[in-house]
């Protein structure tokens, strides 16, 4: 199924008032209904490279595999979907070709990045995510983060030292425990859920949340919720008045109607809810 006019996909990216250049890369196929943002790490060892390199070989990798695959099906192994199957198959391929791109030239050995992939699919999403770019959803009046920072700023929250309210001002906060390109293997958490009509959902790479408090995300993307456009540029906007002190990549995608591939319990479900 062309998921174009199902899903409303709109992505920004900014340098920043601080860095030289844009190490972040977002990327997405509308038809597919994949989005796709990478923050690298790495500076002169080639951040970019390695964001550039990701989101590439993950759209490159989906187009492949995912029209392919007949929905409604489970990997016996794992439990999740094979669509998810699909973005983790892919997350592993492009953890392969940045490490050794990387491993190639000595300039870049030590490059990585962060990754959070979103996968729609038959009123569905699949989300997988290494590192501290986050995705965010918004459902009528509420914002919820999704994924769960790979970093060491949210092990100390975890283990008590740190308040989410202290970890803000902490000197830890961009030290990440996981990233793609650094190692030969790296483990991608997957999650599914139901996507709903009216859902906002938001990728971003930590540029925009170190700067920007979440209670203020959620009022620009309410407010702005009919011009997806005008939300990404208004957080990018309030990310550089408060210091822009990193690249600032934005992705924001609207369920605009069901888009299931036939009427199984998942649709039934939706219904209920509407």
């Amino acid at each position: 199924m062309n998921l174009q006019d199902k899903i409303s996909i709109l992505g920004l990216t900014d340098t920043g008032l601080v860095r030289k250049k844009n190490e972040d890369t977002i990327g997405f196929d509308s038809a597919l209904g994949l989005i796709v943002l990478a923050d690298g790490m790495g500076g002169h060892r080639g951040g970019e490279i390695a964001s550039s390199l990701t989101v590439d070989t993950i759209i490159n990798s989906v187009q492949q595999k995912l029209p392919t695959i007949e929905p409604g099906n489970i990997d016996p192994d794992s439990g999740f979907s094979l669509e998810s199957i699909c973005i983790q198959d892919a997350i592993v391929r492009a953890n392969s070709v940045v490490y050794k791109t990387a491993e190639a030239n000595p300039d870049h050995r030590g490059m990585g990045t962060t990754i959070v992939v979103l996968q729609f699919y038959n009123n569905t999403l699949s989300i997988a995510h290494i590192g501290d770019s986050r995705c965010y959803r918004v459902r009528k009046s509420k914002m919820e983060q999704i994924t769960r920072d790979h970093s060491l700023l949210q092990e100390l929250i975890d283990r008590g030292f740190y308040t989410p309210e202290e970890a803000r001002n902490s000197m830890n906060k961009n030290l990440v425990t996981r990233a793609l390109g650094i190692d030969p293997v790296v483990t991608a958490d997957i999650q599914e859920d139901i996507a709903m009509k009216n859902d906002i959902y938001m990728l971003c790479s930590d540029g925009l949340t170190d700067c920007v408090e979440d209670e203020d995300i959620y009022l620009t993307i309410k407010r702005f919720s009919d011009n997806l456009e005008e939300a990404a540029k208004q957080l990018i906007t309030k990310a550089n008045q408060n210091g822009g002190r990193d690249n600032i990549s934005v992705m924001l995608c609207r369920i605009n109607d069901d888009f299931s591939t036939k009427k199984d319990w998942i649709s039934r479900m939706i219904a209920w809810f509407d």
